[in-house]
């Protein structure tokens, strides 16, 4: 696709590779080592599973990222446009190596540490009002690890409402804990907003899903990833609850979350009501544990639909 190419949802967010340990033998300890019984070398990064699953799903997508020109860099973006991503818009440099995280995964938990590389470097400027207009919405991650996108989102998102896309925004895990996101200036330019439980907890300083919502909520659309609680929607005051779907042999939960919200999505540029959305986004992320990483489980669609069939009863 040329950078003036039409898609569905441009993406702007963070790029790294994934280095996953699974059935670790015990947390690690200083001076010890303890054994992993799987290792893979994967896609990582929210953005990226986001764009690529979302994609699997029949919606077009454009991204827009820095990786360098480096190893890593050449596999993020083969693994994109393996599964039909436009990586037309994406910079490589060479002023700092690609991101890597190094996950240590223990079935529905997991610990991280992430070196940010270039991805630090992305900014607003980055995409452009072509490619925004070329466009129906638009997507933002891990916001917090992209301090220079971050100190000018209010820019990008009026930038982009001004330009009639619709927007998303998942904030992703804070590293520094500080939290420190003006709810009250990007909320009215956020169409979807899509923490988790422990996120929002932490964005509002609050207790509680409903204590937080109850905050922020008035006239916006929340969507509260729970793990295995399910999820909750709020739409303007009105409240949605969906349960999980439960997958009984776990491999990781990487990438669950970022997989829901690509159902979600999905979903709500067809029109589906929000409730609909809701459910299909937990179907999504239940299907995403099937498998190592965040985007193993949808090599295509028809694997996609045997999976929601064979494991949840679900025809998609």
């Amino acid at each position: 696709m040329s950078q003036t190419g039409k898609s569905d949802v441009v993406v702007l967010g963070e790029l790294n590779v994934d280095l996953i340990a699974n059935n670790i033998e015990g947390p690690p300890e200083m001076g010890k080592e303890v054994i992993a019984r799987s290792f893979t070398t994967t896609l990582g990064s929210s953005s990226a599973i986001f764009a690529s699953n979302l994609s699997t799903l029949g919606t077009s997508v454009t991204f827009v990222g820095r990786v360098g020109n480096d190893g890593n860099g050449d596999f993020i973006l083969a693994e994109l446009q393996s599964k039909g991503v436009d990586v037309s818009n994406t910079i490589r440099t060479g002023n700092r190596d690609t991101g890597v995280t190094v996950v240590l995964s223990y079935g529905e938990d997991r610990a991280m540490i992430t070196y940010p590389g270039c991805m630090t470097y992305l900014c607003d400027d980055d995409v452009t009002d072509d490619v925004l207009k070329s466009s129906r919405h638009l997507h933002i991650s891990s916001i917090f690890l992209l301090p220079r996108l971050k100190k000018n989102l209010v820019r990008l998102l009026t930038r982009a409402k001004r330009l009639g896309l619709t927007t998303s925004l998942d904030p992703q895990w804070d590293p520094a804990e500080r939290w420190d996101l003006d709810l009250d200036q990007v909320l009215p330019l956020t169409d979807i907003f899509l923490p988790n439980r422990r996120e929002l907890e932490f964005l509002t300083g609050t207790s509680g899903i409903m204590n937080a919502l109850t905050r922020i909520g008035d006239g916006n659309v929340i969507v509260v990833k729970d793990g295995k609680e399910g999820a909750i929607l709020w739409d303007h005051g009105t409240t949605f609850m969906q349960r999980s779907f439960l997958n009984e042999h776990v491999v990781d939960t990487i990438g669950a979350g970022d997989s829901f919200n690509a159902g979600f999505i999905h979903k709500y540029l067809v029109g589906e009501p929000l409730n609909e959305c809701l459910k299909f986004a937990c179907l999504i992320g239940a299907i995403n544990t099937t498998a190592p990483g965040g985007t193993a489980a949808f090599r295509d669609m028809n694997a996609v639909r045997r999976t929601a069939q064979d494991l949840f009863g679900i025809s998609i």
